[in-house]
């Protein structure tokens, strides 16, 4: 089921990509920059008292970390990889740290 939401979102993405294909990979990462930018933008003012109410908040983060996502799916597939691989990874990575009592710290390699 997860994969096949994750074939049908990657498709999505290739559908509403609009950007020129020689820098690809540069426009992607700039634009997941950005969007990470919007969310902490969104959360900076929420710790201003600038927002109205936390479900407003909440839903500004929510389409925010959307964005996000879009930026994500379109790396992982220019890179040929599946973000659930990508996630797997990750759990793998942090369970390793966990069993080794390395969560905190520096470094990728620890």
């Amino acid at each position: 089921m997860v994969k096949e939401w994750e074939a049908t979102y990657t498709e999505f993405t290739r559908d509403t990509a609009l950007y020129p294909k020689d820098v690809e990979m540069e426009y992607l990462m700039i634009g997941l920059a950005n969007e990470v930018g919007e969310v902490l933008g969104k959360y900076k003012k929420h710790i201003r008292g600038d927002t109205m109410i936390m479900s407003d908040f909440r839903d500004a983060l929510i389409a925010e970390l959307g964005d996000v996502m879009w930026y994500f799916a379109r790396i992982c597939d220019v890179l040929d990889v599946k973000m659930y691989e990508v996630m797997e990874r990750n759990v793998s990575k942090l369970i390793s740290r966990k069993v080794r009592d390395k969560i905190k710290g520096d470094g990728d390699v620890r």
